[in-house]
């Protein structure tokens, strides 16, 4: 495989380069037909989400048709055949698969991640080569956090290095939070090289040292398959190498991967209010205190679903104005661009989180008892939105933003923001 992957000119061979069977993509050319697709693909997989997340089933037929639809393709630049959408529609489409099943919106995201490295970092050929996958339909996964030390070694992680050999570049390790990685065509993983520069290794899925183990059990995002990867010794050519430091010191890298982020909390907050709302009609004589009127024309009641839609529609107008700002980061990527666009994804963040986690907590107190039965699943959403959020705490985004308008201090490009 590896020989395959040293020779980009054998497009003949493609049928046979990863381990995994590729589902033939469609080719989108334009936002509105992302968007059309998006919506098409998220009322096939909303179908069984429940049962998926209830009995961990995990989605590989629904993320098939994910990738088949072309959406894993939606940021492809168009120069090199995708759709190059802008990426406020990117946010947009997270958000509505993740109103379908948020844990096949995660999966997605360090594909998309991969995609704008690809295509600002890496080199003609691995630009012809990888986006042509990403095209017919491959997957990319990944393994980019470093497992904790052992008990009885050094604390602390243990950074896997990436080094250059006689043939090409070897690498072992561990990594844990290895979300999509069990889906994939590909497997990412981010270390160093031998300089201690950021460096991701691209790995076919079945290439020999490469061990993925389904070990996640969150009690949210439960089909994630967010598990652990093992390296022992896996040997690459350079095609499948790059220098991703570049995209974070050069480009807007941080922001691009955690406006996926903004994207599925939205979509969760979405999820639970359409469940909210379609309860309460359905069950329009649920029970009250006495002497209270029915849940749907209680003042209350309707007080605070009004107020959680005006907070989603917040959320989205931020979550736009962030996609945006992401553009003209990638259009024109000097540090101030590149901050600003961190600067709107942390603010969108915040509001997308809280908005998750309080439209999923209020669907039980606005729609009673009778809610938290386990056959309406409806505790799903707060237990995604709960561990969802934790990816990357807003606390952190309120300070960021404050000490650049105090201060005019400028984010950390390399950062998680």
């Amino acid at each position: 495989m590896n020989a395959v992957l040293a020779s980009v000119t054998k497009r003949q061979q493609s049928a046979h380069r990863t381990a995994r069977a590729v589902q033939a993509a469609q080719v989108l050319r334009s936002d509105a037909e992302v968007l059309q697709a998006a919506r098409r693909i998220a009322g096939l997989i909303a179908e069984g989400s429940a049962e998926r997340d209830r009995d961990r089933i995990l989605p590989e037929r629904e993320l098939d048709l994910v990738s088949a639809a072309g959406l894993w393709a939606m940021n492809v630049p168009r120069e090199h055949g995708g759709a190059g959408v802008s990426y406020a529609t990117v946010a947009q489409v997270f958000a509505i698969l993740s109103a379908a099943d948020a844990s096949i919106g995660q999966i997605q995201q360090n594909h998309n991640s991969a995609v704008f490295w690809l295509s600002t970092v890496g080199t003609s050929a691995q630009k012809d080569f990888f986006l042509g996958e990403i095209l017919r339909g491959c997957r990319f996964g990944n393994a980019n956090t470093d497992a904790p030390a052992a008990q009885g070694q050094k604390q602390g992680a243990q950074p896997a290095v990436i080094a250059r050999t006689a043939r090409g570049h070897v690498l072992s390790g561990e990594k844990i939070y290895a979300t999509g990685a069990l889906f994939a065509h590909y497997v990412t993983v981010i270390g160093q090289n031998e300089a201690g520069e950021k460096t991701v290794a691209i790995i076919p899925a079945g290439t020999p040292g490469l061990v993925i183990e389904d070990d996640w059990q969150s009690f949210g995002q439960r089909t994630t398959a967010s598990g652990r990867v093992r390296l022992d010794r896996v040997e690459l050519p350079d095609l499948c190498v790059l220098p991703i430091h570049r995209a974070y010191s050069e480009q807007a890298m941080g922001a691009v991967s955690q406006l996926s982020h903004v994207g599925i909390d939205l979509g969760i907050a979405q999820a639970a209010l359409d469940d909210t709302v379609g309860f309460l009609r359905g069950r329009s004589s649920i029970s009250q205190p006495e002497g209270s009127p029915r849940a749907v024309i209680d003042p209350l009641v309707i007080a605070q679903v009004g107020e959680i839609q005006i907070r989603i529609h917040a959320a989205e107008a931020m979550t736009r104005r962030a996609g945006l700002a992401v553009d003209a980061a990638i259009a024109d990527p000097d540090r101030a661009k590149r901050a600003a666009a961190s600067l709107a994804v942390a603010e969108a963040k915040v509001l997308t989180s809280e908005v998750a986690l309080l439209a999923s907590s209020k669907l039980f107190e606005l729609c009673g008892t009778r809610s938290a039965q386990s056959p309406h699943a409806f505790d799903r959403h707060w237990r995604n939105a709960r561990v969802h959020t934790l990816h990357d705490p807003v606390r952190h985004k309120f300070t960021v933003v404050g000490d650049h308008l105090l201060n005019g201090i400028l984010p950390e490009s390399a950062g998680a923001l």
